[in-house]
């Protein structure tokens, strides 16, 4: 209550339109919003910044910016926050690997679909217009609000929050609904078919080198137990060993 008191206050000394968040936002979603967000919103300009559309301005002669310049800014923060999960969170899987993942998770219907997962939708100020393409469209509207909702928890509470928030929405619900794992980490997949039969020993090794110096090709076997179960060929050893480890598994499925 003193804190919605003090926005009032401060708007009714100011006029800047940032203070007056009830005025857009009804409290009891203003409430939902800092419940999703985990914490208590003290600096809401950055918030109100983050959720409002450009076609939302239109008429409006006391708003003064839309998301646009925040969207800039919380895209290059998740490319970060992407960069250094999967670095940390994939030791041994190489540059291409990690390259491909990150662009799955940071392209337009990755973002889409955490935007919906949190119901951004709920709390976006839009046209009239635009507010009848929410929730189910308009996959632009709901990816650049959550990239400048990023930012704003950056500019807000820093960059551990914005990470958290990242984690918790973006990164980890994506791998676990697209199969981002399954699909690709092969080593890892096989390395978890091996504990689970028990099998000590599993080894890469590399078969045959050719090529320039520019231009090598490697050829990776595995062993489980001293028995060839894949092979595999990639432009480094990496790569190599994980085609090998997914030769494996379509063995081992078929078996």
């Amino acid at each position: 209550m003193l804190r919605n008191l003090y926005l009032k206050v401060k708007y009714l000394i100011t006029k800047d339109i940032w203070y007056n968040i009830p005025y857009f936002i009804p409290l009891n979603k203003f409430s939902e919003f800092e419940k999703f967000l985990d914490y208590k919103i003290y600096r809401p300009k950055y918030y109100l910044t983050a959720l409002t559309h450009r076609s939302y301005l239109e008429g409006e002669d006391n708003s003064k910016i839309s998301n646009e310049r925040l969207e800039y800014l919380g895209d290059a923060v998740i490319d970060l926050i992407v960069g250094k999960y999967l670095f940390n969170n994939f030791p041994d899987d190489d540059e291409g690997f990690l390259t491909k993942t990150r662009s799955m998770l940071v392209n337009k219907s990755a973002l889409y679909d955490a935007a919906k997962r949190i119901k951004l939708y709920d709390f976006i100020l839009v046209s009239e217009n635009y507010s009848k393409t929410l929730p189910n469209g308009s996959k632009t509207v709901l990816s650049d609000a959550y990239e400048a909702l990023i930012g704003a928890i950056y500019l807000d509470k820093g960059i551990n929050k914005a990470e958290n928030f990242a984690i918790n929405t973006l990164i980890e619900p994506s791998f676990n609904i697209k199969g981002y794992l399954k699909d690709r980490n092969f080593k890892s997949q096989l390395l978890e078919y091996a504990q689970k039969e028990h099998i000590e020993d599993i080894d890469y090794y590399v078969v045959k080198e050719e090529g320039p110096q520019h231009q090598k090709s490697f050829t990776v076997e595995v062993k489980l137990n001293n028995t060839v179960y894949g092979t595999g060929s990639g432009k480094n050893k990496k790569s190599a060993e994980q085609n090998a480890a997914k030769n494996a598994l379509q063995k081992i499925k078929i078996s």
